[in-house]
């Protein structure tokens, strides 16, 4: 298998609405490959159409070195899949659920008992095989759907936003976990819409409106932000950045905990006017500062660019 995945020119269509257009592009054996956007990029579709739930419009994709729409049986055989929510029976038990998934994934009994014992470790639910799927915390939860998921033990793994709800050390404690696949050699493919996980990627895509408008690794990303980037703090944040979302030569702010980045158009224009527009409505800077942009003001910055989410 040279490659995990290869895409080209996959697209899909509901009607008139075009979801995923003419997207490619190569996810290599062993890479934890992020697929980053706003609800409504074409993520989620993107996924389905490479794990057999959709058939594509058009284009082509081979998952495993198999063609998604003529070879998806042996897709299916060698890929895991979790979606946001968890792919669990809430109605079954632990061993229930696992039990299910085994006889999908045609997991015998030569080798049950071995997975069975590894998914109850990993999930931290040794002891606890027969406690209503249902009653689980969610972290909890999370780790047997992943479980669940890897059974089979596929060289590839797609997550489809599998952190959605959860607490951060639980988040922490999964990304742990899939570095550990990605160092035994599986393939993690993983779309989310939380920029420090993104982070946590070797190489993210930046997809919206159904476009992948940006591609690299998360450090040449970041490097290739043209806009001047400033971090603004004031006692009264989120009414700052009202104030600065429509001002002159202020490109789009957005909030990080008490202070405000502000991506310009001029870093030096904008340190004189910024504090002089929100002294005129009220408010006074404590510091005004450039800095290194981070993962979510380079998102902010090619969404943008491509004309903002649908919702815009």
């Amino acid at each position: 298998m040279p490659e995990a995945v290869r895409v080209n020119e996959l697209t899909r269509k509901f009607g008139d609405f075009t979801a995923v257009d003419r997207v490619s592009f190569v996810v290599e054996r062993g890479e934890i490959f992020g697929f980053l956007g706003p609800n409504g990029a074409g993520k989620t579709t993107t996924i389905k159409m490479l794990t057999g739930l959709l058939r594509p419009t058009s284009g082509s994709a081979r998952v495993a070195g198999f063609d998604v729409g003529r070879e998806i049986d042996q897709v299916k055989l060698n890929i895991g899949y979790m979606s946001q929510l968890f792919s669990l029976y809430h109605d079954l038990t632990v061993l229930e659920n696992i039990q299910l998934f085994a006889g999908l994934y045609g997991v015998g009994n030569d080798r049950f008992a071995d997975r069975r014992d590894w998914v109850l470790e990993m999930a931290q639910l040794a002891g606890h095989q027969d406690r209503l799927t249902g009653e689980l915390p969610l972290g909890v939860k999370q780790r047997l759907a992943l479980g669940c998921a890897v059974l089979h033990e596929p060289p590839i793994l797609f997550l489809d936003e599998p952190t959605s709800g959860v607490d951060p050390i639980s988040r922490r404690n999964f990304w742990d976990l899939i570095y550990g696949f990605a160092a035994s050699g599986t393939t993690v493919f993983v779309s989310t819409h939380y920029m420090e996980e993104a982070e946590y990627c070797h190489r993210v895509a930046v997809m919206n409106r159904g476009r992948i408008i940006a591609l690299d690794r998360p450090r040449s990303l970041k490097a290739a932000i043209q806009e001047p980037v400033l971090e603004v703090t004031t006692a009264a944040a989120p009414r700052a950045l009202e104030v600065l979302r429509d001002a002159p030569g202020v490109i789009e702010v957005t909030m990080f905990g008490r202070a405000v980045h502000a991506m310009v158009e001029d870093q030096a224009a904008a340190e004189r006017q910024i504090p002089e527009i929100l002294a005129a409505a009220g408010h006074s800077v404590e510091s005004i500062r450039p800095i290194e942009p981070s993962l979510e003001d380079v998102f902010v910055s090619f969404v943008h660019r491509s004309g903002g989410t649908l919702a815009e």
